[in-house]
């Protein structure tokens, strides 16, 4: 198990909890919207908000924690997290803040309290990337993409 030091911020409403793993299995944390004014928060058709967690975190070094979407969140409204899975870096000391974007035809209400996406801690690997002049090694898929290897 990794360990996360989370801080609450002053906006932080002190009765949720921190982010959870909803059952024993789960890969993600819930995390909730900390709206400053406590209400709602209205997006439209095709409008983007970061929407604050009211915390902060320490992530140890070699992981990031990968900010993903809610599956029911997804499914029954048109909001999406944008840029998913986004990433919090081990460096990063802010304040969490998830891209939500409305992909669908009708206003969507967060309201203050709502989990909004989940939180996935993973390694990190960095790579050394080099330039090379020579050919690269021959694969079958070689330089086809984007639906190159075909529908089904």
């Amino acid at each position: 198990m990794v360990e996360v030091k989370v801080k609450k911020l002053s906006h932080y409403d002190q009765s949720f909890s921190l982010p959870t793993y909803e059952t024993k299995g789960a890969a993600g944390a819930d995390v909730r919207a900390s709206l400053e004014n406590k209400t709602e928060l209205i997006i439209k058709p095709g409008e983007r908000v970061l929407v604050p967690t009211g915390l902060s975190m320490e992530i140890p070094f070699g992981f990031e924690v990968q900010v993903r979407p809610r599956s029911g969140l997804s499914f029954k409204t048109g909001l999406m997290v944008l840029n998913s899975p986004g990433t919090i870096d081990s460096d990063y000391r802010g304040e969490v803040k998830v891209i939500l974007g409305n992909l669908g035809k009708n206003d969507e209400v967060i309201k203050h309290g709502d989990r909004i996406a989940q939180l996935v801690i993973a390694p990190v690997t960095q790579a050394h990337y080099f330039e090379f002049d020579g050919d690269l090694s021959d694969t079958a898929r070689g330089t086809g993409g984007f639906g190159s290897t075909g529908k089904n």
